[in-house]
């Protein structure tokens, strides 16, 4: 179900609108809409989830530019979904800030090399790894 979906249900609930008919005019399954009713707490009478969606602002993805609808009160949301976050880092590594970056020895052959994320490493490949092993009589850390 789509941002868009979510939203027209809310609204449609919020007016007092049945669940048939708003699967009907979405396209969707009852089932789907009831369940999300559900989970969202949403009956004929009550518009206070609606209101809280829609009092907050619409931006767009980073990525796509689909619409994103920000909920008042929770963290901004940058990206319309993980694919679309993902993707932009892919596109973009020169824009993305990486803090995490660590300068280390490898432990086998001496040679410096750059490692993200990980600032326990001590090979900087795993043949090093595999040569240190055999060579050096199994010593494990």
């Amino acid at each position: 179900m789509t941002e868009h979906q979510k939203l027209r249900i809310m609204k449609l609930r919020a007016a007092g609108v049945g669940y048939g008919t708003i699967a009907q005019k979405l396209g969707i399954s009852v089932n789907t809409v009831k369940s999300f009713c559900r989970r969202q707490s949403l009956s004929k009478d009550t518009a206070s989830k609606s209101e809280v969606i829609l009092s907050g602002e619409v931006t767009h993805c980073g990525n796509c530019g689909a619409v994103i609808y920000q909920v008042k009160g929770q963290k901004k949301r940058k990206y319309c979904s993980d694919q679309c976050r993902m993707a932009y880092w892919g596109k973009n590594q020169d824009k993305v800030r990486k803090s995490a970056f660590y300068t280390l020895r490898c432990r086998h052959c001496g040679k410096v090399f750059q490692v993200y994320g990980d600032k326990g490493r001590k090979y900087c490949s795993r043949a090093c790894y595999l040569k240190d092993r055999i060579q050096g009589g199994g010593h494990h850390e």
